[in-house]
């Protein structure tokens, strides 16, 4: 046994009696490298966050208000938008993995833009600036939200997938305290913008160093699938309607968006009610990466059990919280110092539940589908739920002129529909 399956199978545990030793062997090898590709991505994504770096960059450099709009729209459903109208390309091609590393040279140079304008734009141009170079970022990270769960479908087993997920958001959490204490203390109360700039340079040599290990991972090729001929609108549409699982799958993770989109509303409370230990950017950051520490692991091994249970329950207790936070907040007891702590505790905890929510999902995707339909499954499930983010969040943005609770409201009924029908899923895990 050689020592990268001895580390593999220490960290993902699994029943391995149907798997012959050379089996055994190109699984942890080809595990190990997700596992380390997929963390140092990680990596990028928390200082490349549309939610707290980011924001924090552009105010920084004096951006109008309307630029810091956008960065969450253009970040999220640019990167999923895409991706039916990509399948076709990578069904045509018999190997995946060179899509995932031109993702990844992709979110590189948008990376390395944006420090640059960090570092020398201010105003409208450095807002322009920044806006358009995460456009193409976005473009970039749908290529490997792509391949990537087509190459741990072809490399990894069933029963096994799931903590790949779980161990690299794991991973992920551990650098995501380790960058917010660094923040807080480097920066103090003040992040200047040239330790702004300096993240996102680190940033992008974290994703040049995702992409030189990703291209040691070896992938068996398959014949390549012809897309259909009527074209991926009208192909992505009849997926829709004649496959009643995957099209509840859809449905139910669009609803399940409560845990993505709640948590800023509830940072928009704590500040008015005076709470200032969530308004610096180290401890966002911080609480991040506690729930991925914390949930990575865990969640892993439970999206291998069942990520159709996990996915309900995880939902499930966000929508929970999300009525027991809008209770106690509106309370007569509310408004006290005393009471300041429910604001950190409650955006901990939503943080905790979306990555449930989040591993469960990933895992269920790639394991309901068939080595022939899981780069459409995958495709047209993001492009779809890249409509439902720019819909759920025009509405819960239009309703947040009301205030921010009526926003919660809305996400928590949300929610509790999305729970409904993500228990008549299917149980597509290993037994």
């Amino acid at each position: 046994m050689t020592t990268s399956v001895r580390v593999y199978q220490r960290l993902v545990r699994a029943d391995r009696s149907d798997q012959t030793p050379e089996e055994q062997r190109r699984t942890g090898a080809a595990g190990l490298r997700q596992i380390a590709a997929n963390t140092l991505q990680s990596v990028g994504d928390e200082v490349v966050n549309a939610k707290t770096v980011l924001p924090w960059a552009l105010t920084a450099v004096g951006a109008p208000a309307p630029f810091l709009a956008l960065l969450v729209p253009v970040r999220e459903s640019g990167s999923m938008l895409p991706q039916a109208a990509m399948s076709p390309v990578l069904q045509r091609s018999p190997r995946r993995r060179h899509f995932w590393l031109w993702g990844a040279a992709g979110q590189a140079l948008a990376t390395a833009g944006m420090a640059c304008a960090v570092a020398a734009l201010s105003g409208w141009a450095a807002g322009v600036t920044v806006v358009l170079f995460l456009a193409v970022f976005a473009l970039a990270r749908s290529l490997n939200s792509l391949a990537g769960k087509d190459v741990l479908g072809r490399t990894v087993p069933k029963g096994e997938r799931g903590q790949i997920n779980g161990i690299s958001t794991l991973f992920a959490g551990a650098v995501a305290i380790t960058l917010g204490l660094g923040i807080r203390i480097l920066g103090g109360s003040d992040v200047s913008v040239h330790v702004l700039a300096l993240l996102l340079a680190a940033a992008a040599v974290a994703w040049v160093l995702a992409l030189i290990v990703f291209a040691g991972v070896r992938e068996p090729e398959v014949e390549p699938v012809e897309p259909p001929a009527e074209g991926w609108v009208a192909s992505s549409w009849q997926l829709l309607r004649d496959d009643g699982p995957f099209r509840r799958f859809v449905l139910a993770r669009g609803l399940l968006l409560v845990s993505a989109l709640a948590p800023p509303f509830v940072v928009t409370l704590a500040a008015q009610a005076g709470e200032t230990g969530l308004s610096g950017l180290g401890p966002f950051v911080v609480a991040q990466g506690v729930a991925g520490l914390l949930g990575g692991r865990i969640f892993g091994r439970l999206a291998d059990r069942s990520s159709q249970r996990l996915m309900t329950w995880a939902a499930g207790a966000a929508t929970v919280l999300l009525v027991l936070f809008l209770l106690l907040h509106l309370g007569p007891a509310s408004g006290g110092g005393a009471w300041l702590w429910l604001y950190p505790t409650t955006y901990l905890l939503l943080a905790l539940a979306h990555t449930g929510v989040r591993v469960a999902r990933k895992t269920y995707v790639v394991d309901m589908a068939g080595e022939e339909r899981r780069t459409r499954y995958v495709a047209v499930s993001n492009t779809a739920i890249g409509v439902l983010l720019l819909v759920v969040g025009a509405v819960s943005g239009g309703l947040a002129v009301l205030g921010p609770v009526v926003a919660l409201v809305f996400l928590a009924v949300l929610g509790g529909v999305g729970v409904a029908v993500a228990r008549t899923l299917p149980d597509v895990s290993k037994r």
